[in-house]
């Protein structure tokens, strides 16, 4: 495996269901790069505006909260952590409760300017390389990020890799499969009919359809893209320094 440059950055968008999150811990652990769930901080976001009684159906209300809380992502990709006010989320922002909500919270553009806000600086910290995984990286957060990939996945392959996370996630039984595929329908029409920073691929993004892959065939598959794009600045900064 060839070295990969401390400041190489790393997008991976897509919607849920394709293996982002597990393929993005996985490729930043393997090559010793930082990790962000940005997800997870909608989640965070969306899990304190509950608690603390925000009316999350209403806009103007989430807007006037979005920039009370204060929301700390770790950035370890075999302990990834997620606190709200300084409670440990990590659990809690994984309810039915949360996902319900959270894609009314994630559209109010006060909160994608607080989050964005704090992706950035998260990726532009010292510490090395990161992978950011999102919804809106490549597009928005981190437009000019070294490598730009987009997972994709059939609409059941989605559903039944959604229903199995459920099921691990709080133990009970795998949901009702065509229920789990609404509710993805559902979400992916509301993210990408936002009109700040919706769901979609950019145009400079490598897409993987993982709906045919295992995991770790799209482990091994985003590695390999991020060693070439890794190497391919490497000689960028060397002719640059020539």
């Amino acid at each position: 495996m060839s070295a990969t440059p401390a400041a190489v950055i790393v997008a991976i968008d897509g919607p849920s269901g394709t293996g982002k999150s597990s393929t993005s811990r996985a490729v930043a652990a393997q090559l010793g790069l930082r990790y962000l769930d940005t997800g997870a901080q909608y989640r965070a976001i969306t899990w304190w505006m509950l608690t603390n009684g925000i009316d999350v159906n209403d806009a103007t209300e989430v807007a006037a909260a979005s920039g009370k809380p204060s929301i700390v992502s770790g950035t370890d990709p075999r302990d990834p952590a997620i606190a709200a006010d300084g409670a440990d989320a990590s659990g809690p922002i994984r309810t039915q409760e949360v996902t319900a909500a959270v894609s009314a919270v994630s559209a109010v553009p006060e909160v994608r300017a607080r989050i964005t806000g704090l992706q950035r600086a998260i990726a532009a910290g010292a510490g090395g390389g990161i992978v950011v995984e999102g919804r809106d990286i490549g597009t928005t957060v981190l437009p000019d990020a070294d490598l730009k990939v987009f997972l994709t996945a059939s609409a059941e392959a989605r559903a039944a890799r959604r229903s199995g996370e459920l099921k691990a996630a709080d133990g009970s039984a795998a949901g009702d499969l065509a229920a789990t595929q609404q509710a993805l329908a559902q979400r992916d029409k509301a993210d990408s009919s936002r009109k700040a920073s919706p769901l979609k691929k950019a145009d400079d993004a490598v897409e993987v359809d993982t709906t045919e892959l295992s995991l770790d065939q799209v482990i091994e598959c985003v590695v390999t893209l991020i060693e070439k794009a890794a190497a391919e600045k490497a000689g960028r900064m060397e002719k640059a320094a020539q």
